[in-house]
């Protein structure tokens, strides 16, 4: 603004001068228009360079800071080799002093050498101080072993993995039992086994019927005009969802069958599944079961890495039930075939180690539970029932789901501690699949845990056996069936030792109670099979002692004396001290019921001491105590 008043003030004074010669005029003229002139140019540069200098310092980037705005966004791409020459050409690029130990480890973890490869994977592990942006470096670039690895290591850091891929926008109207019921009408729906077909058939009805519900009601025939028909007809949608769940956990056992789970979408979907049912352990962990399923097939690996699910897992791993660690923990497992030679099939856990160690496993020990229980569920601290109960557990540790996952791993870290599941039933009313009785008697069973068993290792280190109720003829069936049968010969050679906590060896009041009340409760394969006048039952124990006694391991019984509230009305002693009295080793009655013999109150109590002494005596060569 002043230079423009000046320059308008000079134009001013030249044409108000009063008169003078052409030749002072021209020269006067001159020397003014030079001066005005010069003052514009040299006030318009200086101007302009101000500005100039102003802007650039204005627009002046930190590049550090963007660089590390950019890796804090997570980008899929394809995992390329760490070559070294291109390692150094980016590390003279890119990488600052303190940032090379982070790509070091990088390429470590994709050496060629196994053990440079497990050494990379534990000290990223370990690494808790890095920025953001680093974590998010190492999840873009690490490749598939090595993010395996990430999530099979103890106290993880979860920024080490990336997001599953966004998932695609689904309509207003999208239903996830439709899409299910797709998925499952699109598996091989012939040559399969009797309870797949069940299952399935299941599963399609019952979401066919929500359907038509959903449409109109299905059972009302004035449609919309009655609503509350309706809802009658209507199954809740978590339950539908639940019934195909099971059918496709029954598809993932058949190999084939996972391939048409994973080429039809169905790892997508039941990612979805599990982000919108998040409030449904069940459901969760259903799904997790299906993916632990699938990973017995190496094929589908880099699917399922691909599809997100390895960061589901390791978040799963974190929970603090122990069931739905478990889970994720096999599916991990099954994942991880650099570390892990053993693969857990369907209803084998692994409780204790959960995570890579360094610890060498010594030994292995297996729990095999009885008649309604589970892996997790029967193998829990004695639950407080009383307010006088309460006291004896003030200034106690945490109450423990499952005590041989910590309280026994506390004590023998060297041990493999394996939990096994199967499904088992007082009553044909409430069996989950009525068409194959023969699938739930001792000796199928036997069989198939047997072939199960030897998939995940076991028999390859000695083992000691720990069972409950029927549990114990499972056992004492399968080390019967394994001496005669050469291929499980490494099953009965390494067996140092057997637990049994209240095992019906002659029968349990039980199986006579229900008899007598047959046309009423319908007794399952299993309950029948537990008489006393049972000839299966005799010849077991016959063979069993013969077994045994040739063997010359030692054996460890434990009586209950107390009876079982079964219900609000029955009170019963479901296996007495004579039927839990095998006749070799050593027998200990104690003060509890059937049902909390196998759950010991405290960790410093009677029972879990002598099981914890047994089963150290018993491996003292291997645990070197």
């Amino acid at each position: 603004m002043s230079l423009a008043a000046y320059c308008v003030f000079c134009c001013r004074r030249i044409g108000t001068s009063g008169p003078t010669t052409k030749s002072d005029l021209q020269w006067k003229d001159i020397r003014k228009i030079s001066k005005l002139t010069g003052s514009l140019i040299l006030g318009g540069f200086i101007f302009i360079t101000y500005e100039v200098l102003a802007l650039k310092k204005l627009l002046t980037i930190d590049t550090q800071a963007v660089q590390q705005e950019k890796l804090k966004s997570y980008i899929y791409l394809n995992t390329v080799s760490l070559d070294p020459s291109e390692s150094q050409e980016h590390f003279s690029k890119f990488a600052e002093d303190h940032e090379r130990a982070l790509w070091v480890l990088l390429k470590r973890s994709q050496s060629e050498d196994r053990i440079v490869r497990l050494q990379a994977v534990q000290q990223l592990a370990e690494n808790s101080h890095w920025h953001d942006y680093q974590y998010r470096t190492v999840a873009q670039a690490c490749d598939q072993r090595t993010v395996i690895g990430l999530a099979r290591s103890k106290d993880i850091d979860l920024r080490f993995f990336l997001p599953p891929p966004p998932l695609p926008k689904v309509k207003g109207d999208y239903a996830i039992e439709d899409e299910l019921r797709l998925l499952l009408v699109s598996l091989p729906q012939t040559d399969l086994e009797q309870c797949v077909q069940y299952f399935t058939s299941l599963a399609l009805r019952e979401s066919s019927q929500t359907l038509a519900a959903q449409r109109g009601g299905l059972w009302c025939f004035g449609g919309n005009g009655l609503p509350y028909c309706e809802t009658l007809s209507k199954v809740p949608s978590e339950t539908v969802e639940l019934f195909c769940l099971q059918a496709l956990v029954q598809h993932s056992k058949v190999s084939t069958h996972c391939d048409k789970i994973e080429a039809n979408g169905g790892l997508q979907l039941l990612q979805r599944i599990y982000q919108l049912r998040n409030d449904s352990a069940k459901i969760q962990r259903n799904i997790i079961r299906i993916i632990g399923n699938m990973a017995l097939d190496e094929r589908l690996h880099s699917s399922i890495v691909r599809a997100g699910w390895v960061s589901i897992l390791a978040e799963a791993m974190k929970s603090p039930h122990v069931i739905q660690s478990s889970h994720a923990s096999r599916a991990l497992a099954n994942l991880d075939r650099e570390t892990v030679q053993e693969k857990y099939p369907d209803g084998v856990y692994v409780l204790h180690p959960q995570y890579r160690s360094s610890q060498p496993i010594k030994a292995d020990v297996l729990f095999i539970h009885g008649l309604l229980g589970a892996a997790f569920k029967t193998w829990r601290q004695q639950d407080i029932n009383q307010p006088l109960d309460a006291k004896a557990f003030e200034g106690e540790e945490v109450y423990s789901e499952c005590w041989p996952k910590t309280w026994l791993a506390s004590d023998c870290p060297s041990l493999r501690i394996v939990s096994v599941e199967y499904d088992t039933h007082l009553s044909d009313w409430k069996t989950k699949c009525p068409i194959e009785d023969h699938r739930k008697s001792i000796a199928y069973r036997s069989n198939e845990l047997l072939n199960k068993l030897r998939a995940a290792g076991v028999g390859d280190r000695p083992l000691v056996w720990v069972s409950h109720s029927m549990g114990g003829l499972l056992v004492k069936k399968m080390l019967v069936d394994a001496s005669k049968n050469p291929e499980m010969d490494k099953i009965v050679n390494n067996t140092r030792g057997i637990i049994f906590y209240s095992v019906p060896h002659h029968g349990s009041q039980l199986a006579e109670y229900s008899m007598n009340a047959r046309y009423l409760l319908f007794p399952s394969v299993e309950v029948k099979e537990l008489s006393t006048d049972s000839p299966a039952l005799k010849e077991l124990n016959d063979d069993f002692l013969s077994f045994a006694k040739d063997k010359k391991f030692p054996v460890l019984s434990f009586a209950e004396t107390l009876p079982t509230h079964i219900g609000s009305m029955i009170k019963l002693h479901v296996v007495p001290v004579d039927s839990a009295n095998l006749g070799i080793g050593d027998l200990i009655p104690v003060e509890v019921n059937h049902l909390n013999i196998c759950k010991p109150k405290k960790k410093d109590t009677f029972l879990y001491q002598c099981t914890v002494k047994f089963i150290q005596d018993a491996l003292a060569r291997e645990l070197g105590s």
